[in-house]
Formats: C-alpha cells, sequence, structure tokens
C-alpha cells in the first residue's frame, strides 16, 4: 500500500469498515510510514475536537484552530 490508498481508507479504517486484508495492510503501512501515521493522529484529534469525521458541523473558530494545530505540528 502506498500513500495515496492510506489516506484514502482513513475513514474506512476509523469506523471499522475495512475488509480483513485491506486493513491489515493498512495497518503494515503505518508501522513503516510516519508520515501517514502523522496523518492518521491528525485525523483522530480532529474528531476528538470536533466529535465527527466531516467538516460540516464544524464552527469557524474550531477550523481556524485546529489550522493552527496543525500547522504548528508541521512544524516540530
Amino acid at each position: 500500500m502506498d500513500c495515496v490508498d492510506f489516506v484514502e481508507l482513513v475513514t474506512e479504517f476509523l469506523e471499522g469498515a475495512l475488509p480483513e486484508g485491506d486493513e491489515r495492510r493498512f495497518v503494515d503501512h503505518l508501522a513503516q510510514c510516519d508520515g501517514c501515521e502523522t496523518y492518521l493522529d491528525q485525523f483522530r484529534q480532529t474528531i476528538a475536537t470536533t466529535g465527527e469525521l466531516t467538516p460540516d458541523g464544524v464552527s469557524p473558530d474550531a477550523r481556524a484552530q485546529l489550522l493552527t494545530a496543525f500547522r504548528d505540528w508541521q512544524r516540530q
């Protein structure tokens, strides 16, 4: 699995909806790719902050806070 495939499957992974073979490839890629690990962590942080996977319910203030947090995270 490459990073593009990983990104496309993140939502399904977090929802527990990946077929077993895809989940195994997803986890294997995650174990080897720091960039995708960071991406997944950011996705989880977004969900923890907003309570959902979609941006529809995110207030402008929450959106600005998330963007700032992710910008700062990239600099670390």
